[in-house]
């Protein structure tokens, strides 16, 4: 059989194609080693999560200058989604909450999406002796089309291996790491501290010295938000995806009555079966 001639630059070429898919053999080798000893190392990291709750150290009167929860306040966020107008109602209330033996306060979080609930949620907050707000569970009530459909989202610390975590930290600075909640498998939400001299404009306002984060979970890999809280309000102003440019903005802060139309909260005031 006649034997086919290739150019001798051809040859010199094919001569390295071994090479090359040795080369490229050996990167995916590596690439995935290193994925599944990132994934390794963060499951220990979370094994190992394990904060020493102390009751005494904690309070109901929460003052770290970034996140005020005095009785009473109200914060009203919207914001334009794919889906439709997002509005976000957050009321401080005097009810209260006992979890790991902890008095936590509870902070009333209502989504509506174009005026119709969507979520009823009741999260239970303190605050420590360094001026740290931590996030002990959520109490949540879903809704569609006006009905009580389930409780996705609900988690208590101290059950079911659920801990609790920071939601906000008293003196961030930029590169802290933190976890915000830890019920493995359902809530893993981290932080962690971009900057803390951002200046944020608003509907509400124009705010300075503000504290960049940047919100993840494990759960849901690629989805990141960033979030500002600024001192001249004690309070979160901006959401944002930056993925998406969706916003949701602080439009108004009110100080209503203590227990304003707070009728869904009849699990509260109450210690929990874990103390």
């Amino acid at each position: 059989m006649k034997q086919s001639k290739l150019p001798q630059q051809t040859r010199r070429h094919l001569q390295f194609l071994p090479l090359a898919f040795s080369l490229a053999a050996i990167f995916i080798a590596v690439y995935a080693l290193t994925s599944r000893s990132a994934n390794f190392n963060l499951g220990l990291k979370a094994a190992k999560y394990n904060p020493k709750i102390n009751p005494e150290d904690f309070t109901t009167k929460i003052t770290n200058k970034y996140m005020t929860l005095t009785p009473g306040k109200k914060m009203i966020y919207e914001g334009e989604t794919e889906d439709g107008l997002e509005k976000i109602v957050i009321q401080i209330t005097d009810k209260t909450k006992k979890v790991m033996g902890v008095t936590t306060v509870v902070y009333w979080d209502r989504a509506y999406l174009d005026g119709e609930l969507i979520e009823d949620t009741r999260d239970y907050l303190a605050q420590d002796k360094k001026g740290n707000v931590w996030y002990f569970g959520e109490s949540v009530d879903n809704y569609e089309d006006g009905e009580l459909i389930d409780h996705d989202g609900s988690w208590l610390a101290g059950k079911d291996g659920a801990k609790p975590g920071i939601w906000f930290e008293d003196n961030p600075q930029v590169g802290d790491t933190y976890r915000q909640e830890y019920y493995q498998g359902e809530a893993e939400d981290m932080a962690k501290v971009l900057s803390t001299n951002e200046k944020v404009a608003t509907p509400f306002g124009t705010f300075k010295n503000c504290v960049k984060t940047l919100d993840w979970t494990p759960l849901e890999p690629g989805l990141e938000e960033h979030k500002y809280y600024c001192p001249q309000v004690g309070a979160m102003v901006l959401e944002e995806n930056p993925e998406t440019s969706e916003k949701l903005e602080l439009i108004d802060i009110k100080n209503a009555g203590k227990n304003d139309n707070d009728d869904n909260d009849d699990d509260d005031n109450d210690d929990d079966d874990e103390d």
